[in-house]
């Protein structure tokens, strides 16, 4: 059982800036794919960045030039930089990770989420 833990949502001017961060009760630099979702009010979870386990990085892609996914100097946290930000980004923001190699396998484990509210 790993367990996550989302921060580093608020509210945020649009145009402003966050970084989210997901910290694992567990190590999940290796072995493990590590996904950041969204789910805004109505509409269905979606993906909008993961890592795998290899390192390699794929986006949602009208998503990709605003956000970044990186894994953090520990290895219990992977961090997504959010730029630019919309009213439309405006979601419940979660973390799942799954221990393969494949940033096409659903996240076994899920954080409770960490609201990003964008409004000016």
């Amino acid at each position: 059982q790993v367990e996550l833990e989302e921060s580093g949502g608020g509210l945020v001017q649009p145009g402003g800036s966050l970084t989210l961060s997901c910290e694992a009760s567990e190590s999940i630099s290796s072995r493990y794919s590590v996904s950041w979702y969204r789910q805004a009010p109505g509409k269905q979870r979606a993906r909008v960045a993961c890592i795998n386990s290899f390192g390699l990085i794929d986006y949602d892609a009208s998503l990709k030039d605003r956000f970044t996914i990186a894994r953090g100097s520990g290895q219990n946290t992977v961090v997504l930089y959010i730029d630019v930000l919309k009213p439309e980004d405006t979601a419940v923001y979660y973390c799942g990770v799954v221990r393969s190699g494949s940033c096409y396998s659903t996240p076994t484990y899920w954080g409770q989420g960490t609201q990003v509210t964008v409004s000016s």
